[in-house]
């Protein structure tokens, strides 16, 4: 085995550990510089945090699952690596590793995400079929989530070469069923992107992590129906935390349906009616260059450790509410990196649940 083979277990055994999302890892990997080496300090790290070390698998166990992926026609896309998507590498919670099927080529071209309701309206599919097919003719790679009803919709107006179909459950698993075959032209001829293993069926919380990749993607999300308090809304969110455009197709305000939209463009989403306002909307970034980092990890930086006195003081700031990091750094006048690395230790113990929009409570 070579050393980037090793390298590339380690990391899978790293992303695959209990009490490890995205933020976990890359701090870790910051913290020692290697997956290897992050794999190594987890248990004295959770020690410190006053709890028990994550169940590590076995190098064993990963190494099944990358034999997995290949015997499907799929491969892995490690964070920093092209071809990884580029603008997903920018956030924050950006996913270590991917496993994608179909044809690489796509993510070289600028994204937008297409989301919407389950239930659509007939018009509504007619509306998101016509704009998909209209921007994967300018050159766009249209993304969706590859439900029922819009996403559906913008899938098929593309064109199964010009669509990534992005989805909560492992790269084997169809979800709704009746998107089998649909799932499956895109794995032929666009691509399929998942971040879970193969063979985990979707759960709740998985949607709104997969939601977080259309975002993340795309350099503007379009919401096309959706109800308040919709997952198509989350993915509207995490694109505005993203810095990315939120674009939204306007309705009736009779149709429930509509109000998704309209909340969101009365709250300063641009109103979008084709795909020329869509292509309006980015053509100011499309081209001004996407950074990406160079490795498959952040710098490295110099070792903090906080003593007990430190750790007392982070942790009597903290209780189930969940609260934001910034704000226990001022609180506590401590260091970032300090404040940080507090934070890490308890999580890998087993006593701290990280939260959407970079907030934290004792779990």
């Amino acid at each position: 085995m070579t050393n980037a083979d090793q390298d590339r277990l380690d990391r899978l055994r790293l992303i695959r550990s209990a009490n490890i999302g995205p933020v976990t890892y890359f701090q870790l990997i910051q913290r020692f510089g290697s997956a290897a080496a992050a794999l190594e300090a987890i248990p004295h790290l959770a020690a410190r945090g006053g709890g028990r070390a994550p169940q590590l698998p076995r190098t064993a166990d990963v190494a099944g699952e990358r034999e997995a992926v290949g015997r499907l026609g799929a491969r892995y896309l490690f964070v920093g690596q092209p071809p990884y998507p580029a603008l997903l590498a920018e956030i924050d919670t950006a996913p270590p590793a991917l496993i994608v099927k179909g044809d690489l080529r796509l993510l070289e071209r600028p994204a937008i995400a297409i989301v919407g309701a389950r239930n659509a309206s007939a018009a509504g599919c007619r509306f998101a079929r016509q704009l998909a097919h209209d921007l994967a003719d300018a050159g766009m790679l249209v993304v969706s989530g590859l439900a029922r009803g819009i996403d559906t919709a913008a899938h098929q107006g593309a064109g199964a070469a010009h669509t990534a179909g992005i989805i909560a459950s492992g790269i084997d698993i169809a979800f709704p069923p009746e998107n089998r075959e649909l799932q499956d032209h895109l794995a032929q001829r666009g691509l399929v992107i998942a971040e879970q293993p193969p063979g985990r069926e979707p759960l709740a919380r998985h949607f709104p992590s997969r939601n977080r990749i259309i975002a993340g993607m795309a350099l503007a999300t379009v919401v096309v129906e959706a109800a308040p308090r919709s997952g198509s809304l989350i993915t509207a969110r995490l694109a505005a935390e993203s810095g990315r455009e939120v674009l939204a197709v306007p309705g009736s305000p009779l149709d429930p349906r509509a109000q998704g939209c309209n909340l969101l463009i009365r709250d300063g989403a641009t109103l979008i009616q084709n795909a020329a306002d869509v292509i309006e909307a980015v053509s100011p970034i499309i081209g001004t260059g996407v950074r990406s980092p160079a490795s498959g990890f952040r710098n490295t930086q110099d070792p903090v450790d906080a003593d007990d006195r430190e750790r007392e003081a982070i942790l009597s700031l903290l209780g189930p509410t969940p609260v934001q990091v910034d704000e226990i750094i001022r609180l506590s006048r401590l260091p970032s990196a300090i404040v940080q690395m507090v934070l890490l230790e308890l999580e890998l113990g087993g006593r701290l649940e990280r939260h959407a929009g970079g907030r934290v409570s004792l779990g």
